[in-house]
């Protein structure tokens, strides 16, 4: 629809994929006024999934909602190193869940997990117990490790965190749709990146089962440090990189 007014006005707003986007929210519209609102709130500047719900990950449909951060493809390498370490039945909590995307798709790709989920955003919570629920997974509301269930410590083998990793002083040159319609809780890493981090890999011991692995998604400028953060809490690391999503991921190991 390159000629389309929805096409123009997009553009307009300053989107280089207009023409996507166009169709995309043609084929989600039932009604002519359901078009014009959801067109209005892309302009706007309201993220593209917010606008019609809902973002491809791994080849799955996640919920999205607004002032959730929205899943991106560069965390594709998270759920794939998690799910060669992982198998079937295996316990997996996804911290800093937002959407549940992650633990979501891990569940797919092992064919069923014991699945957990928390953060500390209360709309995150709700969406992703609506992507998790129906998997069977437990949602909770809370700082990392403090709203799990206890009999969970030393159980879990996989520990999956797509925590927040941009500098605080890097927040103000993302784009606008994510700094002014994401919170900021979920971007901001601190000084380095790495001030949420370090309280992960802190607390990650005492609840990953003997031979239990944590994986962390990070920068590729910020992997050695983020290495180093394992290191200090005491867990061997490893860091690989997909250069096909642009991703970058730290592995940590609690010995056997």
């Amino acid at each position: 629809m390159p000629d389309s007014p929805v096409v123009a006005r997009l553009r307009a707003a300053g989107s280089v994929f207009a023409e996507d986007e166009a169709a995309l929210l043609v084929a989600e519209a039932r009604t002519s006024e359901e078009l014009e609102t959801m067109v209005e709130r892309r302009v706007a500047g309201l993220p593209l999934e917010v606008v019609v719900g809902w973002v491809e990950f791994c080849g799955l449909r996640i919920g999205v909602e607004p002032g959730v951060f929205v899943p991106r493809r560069r965390t594709e390498v998270l759920v794939r190193e998690a799910a060669a370490l992982g198998r079937a039945g295996a316990v997996v909590v996804d911290l800093c869940c937002g959407t549940g995307a992650v633990g979501a798709a891990v569940h797919a790709e092992l064919g069923g997990v014991e699945l957990y989920g928390t953060d500390i955003e209360p709309a995150a919570v709700r969406c992703a117990a609506r992507n998790l629920e129906p998997l069977g997974g437990c949602v909770f509301e809370g700082d990392l490790y403090a709203p799990l269930p206890a009999a969970l410590r030393g159980q879990v083998d996989l520990l999956v965190v797509n925590a927040p990793y941009v500098p605080t002083d890097a927040i103000a040159f993302m784009p606008p749709e994510a700094r002014e319609h994401e919170p900021h809780v979920t971007l901001d890493g601190g000084p380095d990146g790495t001030d949420v981090q370090q309280r992960v890999a802190a607390g990650a011991a005492g609840w990953l089962a003997a031979g239990g692995h944590l994986l962390i998604e990070t920068s590729r400028e910020q992997a050695a440090r983020t290495a180093e953060v394992f290191a200090e809490s005491g867990l061997t690391s490893t860091v690989r990189r997909a250069e096909d999503v642009d991703g970058t991921v730290v592995i940590g190991s609690r010995p056997r």
